[in-house]
């Protein structure tokens, strides 16, 4: 922890904690009611990919008598999380910042930046490229004379199953460089460890996604590519750090 004049107590810190958690909590609250208006369009929007591979009378439907409002609810409110995330993880910053070293903070800013990067990235490629992809082979699939009807509140927890797991898989290059900015690893390990991170992409892919080759093969290929970044990434600080040990020898 650096060093500072002013001693807080565990209340201190306990009352600088609720004040971050309150202000992240009123940001989600505040970007929710903005929104909330135009929930029935921002689910039509999100269930795009699924109505333009449908074939012709095929429809969306909802099996219980309030999905038709619960559904468009719950996906704003998922919604509001997500475009809040940036100003949650500035609270999380706030939080911690005063016990980091100055060489530390210059690291964790780009590293938060990045994360809410990478993690809206994830959500747009599987959006954008798995949705596509996967519900194409899912209603190319299906039976002669079964009529395609989903079911609405089935379908988000679907994609919203997916945008996390892209979400959260997208964030392997933070991962990779805190553990070896940590001592956890080091790029070298990695990179030996490679057969066994390819099996183990296609294994969390198995898990993370729906009971489907395309999709698991699809999370699993952007993993091991973030895996190759954050490996990458992490040998340039790696040698940096190299560079500016042998600098301090030289000097003594």
């Amino acid at each position: 922890m650096s060093s500072s004049s002013k001693q807080y107590t565990l209340f201190d810190h306990l009352l600088e904690l609720r004040s971050r958690l309150l202000h992240a909590v009123l940001a989600v609250l505040v970007v929710f009611c903005s929104m909330i208006y135009f929930a029935n369009d921002i689910y039509e929007y999100v269930s795009q990919p699924l109505l333009a591979t449908m074939p012709e009378g095929g429809q969306m439907i909802a099996t219980d008598v309030a999905s038709s409002f619960f559904a468009p609810f719950k996906l704003t409110i998922v919604l509001a999380l997500f475009i809040s995330m940036p100003y949650i993880l500035y609270q999380v910053w706030s939080f911690i910042a005063p016990g980091l070293y100055k060489n530390e903070k210059k690291l964790i800013a780009p590293l938060m930046f990045g994360s809410s990067f990478l993690f809206y990235g994830g959500i747009a490629f599987s959006y954008y490229v798995v949705f596509p992809i996967v519900f194409a082979f899912f209603t190319s699939v299906a039976p002669e004379g079964v009529n395609i009807a989903t079911d609405i509140s089935s379908y988000l927890d679907f994609v919203l199953k997916l945008f996390f797991a892209f979400g959260i898989a997208f964030e392997i290059p933070i991962v990779i460089i805190l553990m070896c900015w940590t001592g956890f690893t080091d790029p070298y390990s990695l990179r030996k460890k490679r057969p066994y991170i390819v099996v183990g992409a296609f294994v969390i892919g198995m898990l993370l996604t729906p009971p489907d080759v395309i999709s698991q093969t699809l999370l699993a290929v952007p993993m091991l590519l973030l895996f190759e970044l954050g490996v990458f990434i992490s040998s340039i600080y790696y040698k940096e750090d190299d560079e500016q040990s042998t600098e301090e020898v030289n000097h003594e």
